[in-house]
Order: structure tokens, then sequence, then C-alpha cells
């Protein structure tokens, strides 16, 4: 009997211990695509949505087409397709507010700061090489 406790005192032990569920990791999603016409731009958001379930480390950059994910009044009715840019703003909601845009990108496009759905840093393209090198994992979408 009182192995059998030593046992499950051990097991409650590892379980108590933090890195028994493994380390925290970086992770930063590269969105560059149009936030139509693929799939891309849902799943990542669907990705991120999972990492940060996962208590992950979550930064969402985005640049090139990716700028138009975050852009303010988008209308999809002529495309018929659900317009999901409103789902950005429940991010905060996961503790999700590492959101960069690339500011060559918002500006080849024609866009500012104030045309994104949600709160943004704007980086340039070197800061954003920086950013990405210090992640332990980047996925691009």
């Amino acid at each position: 009997m009182a192995e059998d406790e030593d046992a499950d005192a051990d097991a409650d032990a590892r379980y108590d211990d933090e890195d028994s569920y493994g380390d925290i990791k970086k992770f930063i999603y590269i969105n560059r695509k149009a936030p139509h016409g693929t799939v891309y731009a849902l799943e990542s958001l669907e990705v991120v949505l999972i990492a940060a379930a996962f208590d992950q480390d979550v930064s969402l950059v985005f640049m090139d087409d990716g700028v138009y994910q975050l852009k303010k009044n988008m209308d999809t009715n002529e495309l018929e397709v659900k317009n999901f840019s409103k789902t950005y703003r429940a991010l905060e909601m996961y503790d999700i507010d590492k959101l960069y845009v690339e500011r060559e990108s918002m500006e080849q496009r024609g866009l500012s700061i104030d045309d994104f759905i949600v709160d943004v840093t704007v980086l340039n393209s070197n800061e954003l090489a920086k950013l990405i090198s210090e992640q332990d994992v980047a996925l691009s979408f």
C-alpha cells in the first residue's frame, strides 16, 4: 500500500511541475494572403486560436496582401463569402495582443494604421526580420 501511495505522490508531483507540460514556445504566424479567395487566412486564424488555447506565446504578422485581412468595413456580399474579419477582435480574449503589420506592405496598398479593425504595431521589414528571428516557430500562410 505504501508503495502505491508513493507512486501516486510521484505522479502528482510530475503533473504539478510546470515543465511536465512542456516549455512555452514563441510562435509567429505570418499572414501573406488576401482574406478571401483561398482558405489561408481563415485557417491561419484557426491555428492561432488553437495555439493560444495551449498557452503558447503567439504573434501574428500581416504583410503583402495579408494586410487586407485586418481592413475595416470589408464588404463581402458580392463575393458571397462570410466576412470573418470581426473574429480578429476576439483575439484579445485569448491573450493574443501581438499583432504586427509590415509598413512597406501597408503603404504599398494605400493603407494606414487607421484602416485596421484591431490595434497593430507597424514595423519596417528590417524590424520584422529581427522579430521573426527571435521566434521558436514561424509559420507562413
